[in-house]
């Protein structure tokens, strides 16, 4: 099995910012409902002071790699802490290097597509 060196160069160092997408799936509750841990993982983000929007298919976070990504682990023991014993969680994580875009210049982008027709 390889290790990684303990030491971390820039090379392999994580990006500082990234827009990430996630959303948690409690699986084995005997319910479709989960409401209650969506807005506990909402209360959850708030507190982190990160940039985020929720919506209908989960929840959008923008910030630095490492807070983002522990935000999500948080998650996962919010909800577990609640009794659900397993979770799967879809995440989707963007980064750039060329230029800063927040989260909502993504969809300014589009929308001045469409208002030009």
């Amino acid at each position: 099995m390889a290790t990684i060196a303990t030491t971390v160069t820039p090379a392999l160092a994580t990006p500082s910012l990234c827009t990430t997408d996630f959303s948690l799936v409690p699986i084995g509750t005997g319910t479709t409902s989960y409401s209650q841990q969506i807005a506990d993982i909402q209360r959850l983000v708030q507190q982190s002071g990160l940039k985020y929007q929720m919506h209908s298919t989960g929840t959008t976070v923008e910030g630095p790699w490492d807070q983002v990504l522990q935000v999500i682990g948080f998650a996962h023991t919010l909800v577990h802490q609640a009794g659900i014993a397993r979770i799967q969680t879809d995440v989707r994580v963007t980064t750039r290097t060329d230029k800063a875009q927040p989260m909502e210049g993504n969809v300014a982008s589009v929308e001045r597509i469409l208002a030009t027709g």
